[in-house]
């Protein structure tokens, strides 16, 4: 391969593009408003996202590199095939659940982002501890994301896979700091464009290369490798309803989804782009999906990519841009994956904006600086930005295979945060010690359950265990779901535990050292008032959404149900709801 000047002004071409979207959306913002709401303006926007815009934003975020590398890769690999592509199906059912059950709750208490109502009922110290999980699910989507691009473009010009990550990371992180929620919305509209017309482009003329049979036959009998159908084995029927349930729970408890679900103009609205965003990842993950099936139908010896085959050559995890890149005429192929790699790029600063988005208000604002001024929250935002798209970068460099990413990013997010927002929403009565005692065993049961990824060897060796070629000890147990199962259920058991133990006079009031259970007001307790404005409207769910015209982002802050879902009974805050 040479230096492909054409696939380098492609690149330019389409980045350029985006990050003039996302000047313009920053622009937009700053127009809006009021000075005093910047850092909640950056989080949450003006509240009014439509369905036209928010459908797309919600879409993206999870039809990113990831998900359309991935689902090439898994549908290639002969030990896998369709039948273990489970993102698009999982993802999109995590979608229509989070709508179903979480989106209006959520969207109707006017939180600004996920981790309002577990430093409300939990305190400010369990709020802490909650983050580190979602960060590490935010920066681990965000690795994936980098990852995806740097082999993308290592494919179009030729450079090597490691140094393109970084300049990828670099660009897409100093975008990010162009600002904002309103403009990671927009160029979400010219990703998801981006990401459509450039496969679907691109597929007739891989389809009609000389080297490729027919997908169809090769989707069910043996011609280079294995049926790209893919099938399951026996043996491996509960690894796949882990990974499943892993995706489908596991997607649900993200900033990143919920930062979109806060910025909808209503609870109503927000179930509807949870439905729309659901139909949009199937939809996208088609053109994906035949890619890995062409992938899998080429005799590569027939090609100017040679012998051996990628998944021989350890590229497996490039087989999208490698079947654009050598199965599509020139101007075709450098369209193709300049598109995506401007649109792989767009979606980089959804994570890094929702983990930077969560430290400046949940952990600096909340728990430290309560006291911060508005710029001060600004500038922490813009640091952490910096320093979270570093970390995501360092990931991206480690991590041999992006579904594998893919898979870690949803690990502690579903074993550690899924159930504890089941049961800050829906269990009345959980309390701090519940909830602490649920993150600790499911932590602990996680990770003593091993982890290939990371060369982590099981401390707790489940039924149907074996050890690969690799000497790496794989769980065939669905254990994950057992840690989560575990971390649910000991959150409502300690916590009905210790709130018997007090309210009967076995321990005295001053053991209750974290005023979960006795204390009528704990000072630990995040206020109501420091969560949302006490000057917002009324959100009238069933009301049609008015366009904006001159509203002010404070204005625009829904908060009247809140203050009375948690302020009209304060003497009983503490006691029934904990």
């Amino acid at each position: 391969m040479a230096f492909h000047v054409e696939g380098l002004v492609a690149i330019v071409v389409f980045y350029l593009a985006i990050l003039a979207v996302g000047i313009w959306a920053a622009w937009k913002t700053k127009n809006t408003g009021s000075e005093g709401d910047r850092s909640e303006a950056i989080i949450v926007g003006g509240r009014d996202i439509g369905l036209l815009v928010g459908g797309f934003t919600m879409t993206a975020t999870w039809v990113g590199g990831g998900y359309i590398n991935g689902t090439a890769e898994a549908v290639y690999v002969p030990d896998y095939g369709l039948a273990w592509a489970q993102a698009p199906i999982g993802y999109s059912l995590s979608l229509i659940l989070g709508g179903l059950f979480f989106a209006k709750p959520m969207r109707s208490k006017g939180y600004v982002t996920m981790l309002d109502p577990f430093q409300q009922l939990y305190g400010k110290r369990m709020g802490g501890l909650l983050f580190i999980p979602a960060l590490m699910g935010e920066m681990f989507w965000a690795a994936a994301i980098f990852s995806a691009l740097g082999a993308t473009i290592s494919v179009i010009i030729d450079i090597n896979v490691n140094i393109s990550v970084i300049i990828s990371a670099l660009i897409a992180t100093m975008y990010t700091l162009v600002g904002g929620l309103y403009s990671v919305a927009y160029t979400d509209v010219v990703q998801l464009f981006c990401i459509f017309l450039g496969l679907w482009i691109s597929v007739p003329f891989a389809m009609s290369h000389p080297a490729v049979t027919d997908i169809g036959l090769t989707a069910v009998h043996q011609v280079y490798q294995a049926p790209w159908l893919g099938s399951i084995n026996s043996l491996d029927i509960y690894t796949w309803l882990d990974n499943f349930f892993l995706l489908t729970l596991g997607g649900i408890p993200w900033q990143a989804y919920f930062q979109r679900v806060l910025s909808s103009s209503s609870a109503t609205y927000a179930q509807v782009l949870s439905f729309l965003a659901a139909f949009g990842c199937l939809v996208m993950a088609i053109p994906a999906v035949m890619i890995g099936a062409i992938g899998a139908s080429t005799a590569w010896n027939q090609t100017e990519y040679g012998v051996p085959d990628p998944k021989s050559k350890k590229e497996a995890d490039m087989i999208l841009p490698i079947v654009l890149q050598y199965l599509c005429p020139v101007y075709i192929s450098f369209f193709g994956l300049g598109a995506v790699s401007a649109a792989v790029m767009s979606s980089a600063d959804s994570s890094i904006l929702s983990a930077s988005s969560m430290f400046a208000r949940n952990i600096y604002q909340l728990s430290f600086r309560q006291n911060a001024s508005d710029r001060e929250i600004v500038w922490v935002m813009r640091i952490t930005i910096l320093l979270f798209g570093a970390s995501a970068t360092a990931m991206a460099l480690l991590a041999s295979s992006v579904y594998g990413l893919w898979y870690l990013s949803s690990d502690l997010v579903y074993i550690i945060i899924f159930p504890q927002l089941l049961c800050v929403l829906f269990i009345k009565g959980t309390n701090t010690y519940g909830a602490i005692a649920g993150y600790l065993f499911g932590l602990v049961l996680r990770i003593t359950g091993g982890e290939p990824y990371l060369y982590l060897q099981p401390l707790i060796f489940y039924p149907g265990w074996y050890q690969d070629d690799n000497n790496l000890y794989i769980q065939r147990f669905p254990f994950k779901t057992l840690a989560m199962l575990t971390s649910f259920f000991t959150n409502v058991v300690v916590s009905y535990l210790a709130k018997y133990l007090f309210e009967s006079g076995t321990l005295p009031p001053k053991l209750d050292f974290l005023d979960a259970v006795v204390a009528r007001y704990s000072r630990e307790h995040m206020d109501k008032a420091t969560l949302v404005k006490s000057d917002n409207i009324v959100l009238n769910e069933l009301a049609p959404v008015n366009p904006r015209h001159s509203l002010t982002v404070s204005s625009t802050f829904t908060n009247k149900e809140a203050f009375n879902y948690v302020d009209s009974s304060p003497e009983l805050s503490n006691t029934e709801d904990n």
